[in-house]
């Protein structure tokens, strides 16, 4: 893989990597910059939200679980001090469906975080991980 950012103005940058997409990359004002598009450990954390749902997704989608909506949500914590990493994420996966099994969920986000999701195999040992499921019936 392959990816770079192009430098705009300020701390304000473009994002592009093999896919050929791109984002707008920037700081909060606080930091100096100018809240014009996602902080890289946003993308990080997104990065860390989408992995596992798409793992989840289609795990769920071969168990023949009937979902109609699914999401997930990274409650990240930072540490106080330079260079303020990640130290844990609460990974939240939050289920809407028709008689969803919660085995099913259970083992789906299991697989994804133990084998599967290589954004979080790259963040283990530096960040704590946690999750939390929700079923909701439709």
């Amino acid at each position: 893989m392959e990816a770079k950012v192009t430098w705009k103005e300020d701390l304000t940058f473009i994002g592009t990597a093999d896919s050929g997409f791109n984002i707008q990359i920037d700081m909060k004002k606080a930091a100096g910059g100018n809240d014009s598009g996602l902080t890289p450990m946003e993308l990080l954390a997104i990065g860390v939200a989408g992995c596992t749902a798409m793992d989840v997704i289609s795990i769920l989608t071969k168990k023949r679980q009937d979902v109609t909506q699914f999401e997930v949500q990274v409650h990240a914590q930072r540490a106080d001090e330079y260079p303020k990493k990640f130290t844990a994420m609460n990974i939240e996966y939050v289920v809407t469906g028709k008689q969803v099994d919660p085995e099913a969920l259970a083992r789906a986000v299991e697989l994804s975080e133990e084998k599967y999701c290589s954004a979080i195999a790259s963040l283990r040992g530096n960040v704590e991980f946690t999750h939390t499921l929700t079923i909701h019936e439709a």
